[in-house]
């Protein structure tokens, strides 16, 4: 029987790092405003992954254009096969939590690929 890779927590990169988040891997094209690098504790900063630059200032985190951004960046994400392998490898090994920066805990690209890797184990 398969064994199920261990859940992905999300965790905004304000919140302190704790030992429980385990591998702290940062899902965001830009680097956090006014986060310090030692003290994001990041195992990866893995830009590759996150949404183009064109759909993320397309989508501007406004709630009307959340279910349009969600399809967008999974056809992306599908388009971006070896970073997205890459990713699942890293989760497969251990406790994992994406890192992003967004104010809206619910509708960010994070919250997509979670589901995106999660599905795609």
């Amino acid at each position: 029987m398969p064994v199920n890779p261990p859940a992905i927590k999300l965790k905004r990169a304000y919140e302190r790092p704790s030992k429980s988040d385990g591998q702290r891997i940062l899902v965001e094209r830009l680097w956090p405003r006014g986060i310090k690098k030692e003290d994001a504790a990041l195992f990866v900063w893995m830009k590759e992954i996150a949404p183009s630059t064109e759909l993320r200032k397309w989508y501007d985190h406004d709630p009307a254009k959340w279910p349009e951004f969600q399809k967008r960046y999974v056809k992306e994400l599908a388009g971006n096969g070896e970073e997205a392998r890459r990713l699942r490898e890293i989760c497969a090994a251990g406790a994992t939590t994406f890192i992003f920066a967004a104010k809206d805990e619910d509708r960010n690209s994070a919250v997509v690929l979670k589901k995106y890797i999660e599905k795609h184990a």
